[in-house]
């Protein structure tokens, strides 16, 4: 196939020797960085799949192998990097790793096989109250890449997004109104043209956890690929884990996730699922 496709460039355009060796040289190295993606692609795409299956919740640790530091950073850094509703990070790690505080967040996660023993515990936390601190970070971040008034659409349209809707998204008053006038603006307009319907803190408390799950999921596959366990847990008392972690009031714990060097007793059994066309439909 090459062959033809070069006699063909050849005669097409009546080049002499210098010429196609050129054109040689340049379908070769075309072919080569096909075939270097395609095996990258390939590479990759294998080494997910077996992250993604290596990663189980155990249950059980190995009280004798200690999870590095190192790991344990590497993996909260990678959850950073997770996608999240309109970048307000939202979210805050905790580390619990000190004797004295595990074995209170033993207690706190009822005495779960997980949780006793555990290394370390990461525990998850929603933070929507901090929405007009990250609104203004995200702002200074676009206002730090223009020099002066904004040149184009986009940065525009990042200072409205950032300095207006925010905002109106996220303000709430003791009473609630503003979150019954945002639910019926959002009702009324989505009588003419596709709305996102949002209300007051229970739409606002839906997306914050589920940027907070994304992170934890991660989280808890960087562990896996760092040939470490973990275990998520959403059977805590949240009121304890808030005291003891000195949180505010309307800061929420999403999950605990147990880090430890899992053993083979703490894997009950194979991973059932759901067959895949009860849970995939195409449109």
């Amino acid at each position: 196939m090459i062959l033809i496709f070069l006699k063909i460039e050849y005669l097409t355009l009546d080049c002499g020797l210098p010429q196609l060796v050129g054109t040689i040289r340049q379908v070769s190295d075309n072919f080569t960085f096909t075939l270097n993606k395609r095996q990258i692609n390939t590479m990759y795409a294998q080494e997910f799949q077996a992250i993604v299956e290596r990663r189980r919740s155990n249950r059980k640790f190995d009280p004798n192998i200690q999870v590095p530091d190192e790991v344990i950073k590497r993996s909260i850094e990678l959850a950073i990097l997770s996608p999240n509703s309109s970048n307000m990070q939202l979210w805050e790690f905790y580390i619990v790793k000190s004797e004295s505080k595990k074995k209170k967040f033993v207690s706190y996660c009822l005495n779960q096989s997980a949780a006793k023993t555990a290394q370390q515990f990461i525990v998850f936390v929603t933070r929507q109250d901090l929405w007009p601190k990250r609104a203004k970070w995200n702002l200074e971040r676009i206002k730090e890449s223009m020099e002066g008034e904004p040149k184009n659409t986009m940065q525009k349209r990042g200072l409205d997004y950032y300095g207006k809707l925010m905002p109106f998204v996220y303000f709430n008053d003791w009473l609630g109104i503003t979150g019954c006038l945002r639910w019926l603006l959002t009702l009324v307009v989505g009588l003419f043209r596709p709305m996102m319907r949002f209300g007051g803190k229970a739409d606002q408390r839906v997306v914050v956890h589920k940027s907070c799950g994304l992170a934890a999921q991660t989280f808890m596959l960087s562990i896996a690929a760092e040939n470490y366990d973990s275990c998520p847990m959403e059977g805590f008392d949240e009121p304890r884990v808030k005291r003891e972690l000195n949180l505010p009031l309307h800061a929420e714990v999403n999950m605990i996730i147990a880090v430890g060097k899992g053993l083979e007793q703490g894997i009950w059994g194979g991973r059932q699922r759901v067959p895949y066309n009860e849970v995939v439909f195409e449109c």
